[in-house]
């Protein structure tokens, strides 16, 4: 796989909220790092954390290929979606160390948006050994 074919594929997973089809693009180790402190290196940890998509609704990926290596290469990423559960929002809310917005129960859910970098390695199969990403996200309250 190709980063081509790679950036391909998470934008077809994402946008599907398809999480084993996103475990599945990894060797059975191979690693996904969404922060440089937290990797899920199994198929089920990679699952696991991807299911939270499931609380993500109209969902609009894109990407850019920046640079290609011969077992890898790099990426710019962009996704907007609309939270779709208080569940979300607050786990947004602490991954960022932000807190959350000023609402008032029963307030609208903000349309999130999401940038980033990726860098990925991958097996003569085609499949990601390691995946690193770098993002930063906002709250687009409506």
């Amino acid at each position: 796989m190709s980063i081509h074919a790679f950036m391909s594929a998470y934008k077809r997973v994402w946008e599907g909220q398809d999480s084993e089809g996103f475990a599945d693009l990894f060797t059975p180790d191979g690693q996904y790092w969404n922060t440089p402190f937290q990797c899920q290196d199994s198929w089920q940890l990679r699952k696991t954390y991807w299911d939270r998509i499931k609380l993500q609704q109209d969902i609009t990926h894109t990407n850019t290929v920046l640079g290609e290596t011969p077992d890898g290469g790099f990426a710019h990423w962009h996704v907007e979606y609309q939270v779709a559960s208080e569940e979300l929002f607050e786990i947004w809310a602490k991954s960022t160390g932000t807190g959350l917005p000023d609402r008032q129960p029963g307030d609208p859910l903000p349309r999130m948006i999401l940038d980033g970098t990726l860098i990925g390695r991958f097996d003569a199969a085609g499949r990601a050994t390691e995946v690193r990403i770098w993002w930063h996200s906002t709250a687009q309250m409506p």
